[in-house]
């Protein structure tokens, strides 16, 4: 059952791909079709990162395990959309062009937030096995931990970028926040369990 459920997420999870490349194929993208792909797959990456985050929330809630399991595909596909943001922008934007795009993190705020978020999600993705967490153990924690800093740098980039209209990118960092609240507490409440039944 898990395994169908894991193929409909899946299956979803393509969707904002499909839109795209429907788009592009029917010249559909608009007077500037850069930008209409680069935001598609920048919001979508936001999107993917709280979807990724709002699994562990959902098993605690609702006591149902079947969140946990849909976690890393998520999250590699959270990885999958900011890697075709990043290339948007460094390849048809840049035309992978070195110089321009090294002197853009360094002189622009929203550009570093960016892809300091995305160089970030490489180990994630890089790490996201059951082998990798078995060989990592304890580190590997440590490691994904790395999300909420990253999910905290993907709003920050966006706001830094849309600059006059917040409303959009402060939703999103409502959310977030309100996630890793809800984790917080979780876990407090988990050791507080721990400790009474310890004592």
């Amino acid at each position: 059952m898990i395994k169908y459920f894991r193929l409909i997420v899946f299956l979803l999870s393509l969707i904002p791909l499909i839109i795209i490349l429907m788009k592009i194929f029917f010249d559909n993208l608009g007077p500037e079709p850069i930008k209409e792909i680069t935001n598609h797959t920048g919001n979508w990456t936001l999107l993917f990162l709280i979807f990724t985050l709002s699994m562990s929330p959902l098993k605690k809630i609702t006591n149902i395990n079947i969140w946990i399991s849909f976690r890393r595909m998520l999250g590699l596909f959270a990885f999958f959309y900011a890697s075709l943001h990043m290339l948007t922008y460094t390849g048809l934007d840049y035309r992978f062009d070195l110089t321009a795009i090294s002197k853009d993190i360094i002189t622009k705020k929203y550009i570093f937030a960016g892809f300091t978020a995305w160089f970030l999600l490489i180990p994630l993705a890089l790490t996201s096995s059951k082998k990798m967490m078995i060989l990592l153990k304890h580190n590997w924690k440590k490691l994904h931990r790395l999300i909420y800093l990253i999910s905290i740098l993907g709003v920050i980039h966006f706001i830094w970028l849309v600059k006059k209209d917040l409303t959009e990118p402060l939703i999103y960092l409502i959310i977030i926040l309100v996630l890793l609240i809800l984790r917080i507490r979780f876990n407090k409440n988990a050791l507080l369990l721990f400790d009474n039944k310890r004592s």
